[in-house]
């Protein structure tokens, strides 16, 4: 059974924090050999989605970052741990990130992302659009995307 958190910084405990960078330095770091500060600013702002099995394990991990401009909200560091891999769980948590950015952020008319580009067509699938050209971010090609909402 998955149960799914959402917290804010502060709300946090010690080992939810450990887990969370755990998880997105195993992936974003070290799996995708990209060496840069994973850790940032926007953590201490963030909503941070947590879906966790029965034992508490942190299965799938994304955070919503709020923006000044409230008619729009942001979603990153979309993660599952490998482990977790393979049985649609990146789908249950992009859907669980986005509902939760409309119940969060009423008034937004688009949610705006920055993915890589190998995952364009799964965001697409979400209604997402592209609004870039790929680009490269510390070497690995990314695209900006926005879903617009109806308000």
């Amino acid at each position: 059974m998955t149960q799914i958190e959402v917290k804010q910084f502060a709300a946090l405990s010690t080992k939810e924090l450990f887990e969370i960078y755990k998880l997105r330095v195993a992936v974003f770091v070290v799996e995708q050999k990209c060496y840069y500060q994973e850790v940032d600013d926007d953590d201490l702002i963030s909503y941070h989605v947590m879906f966790k099995n029965a034992e508490g394990d942190l299965m799938a991990y994304a955070r919503i970052i709020p923006e000044e401009n409230q008619s729009v909200a942001r979603i990153g560091r979309v993660v599952v741990n490998p482990k977790y891999r393979g049985g649609g769980l990146g789908r249950e948590l992009v859907q669980a990130t986005l509902d939760k950015s409309k119940e969060l952020f009423p008034e937004a008319a688009k949610i705006v992302l920055a993915g890589q580009e190998y995952l364009k067509y799964f965001y697409h699938s979400f209604g997402f659009r592209d609004v870039s050209d790929v680009y490269l971010e510390d070497n690995i090609p990314h695209i900006d995307m926005e879903l617009a909402l109806k308000n």
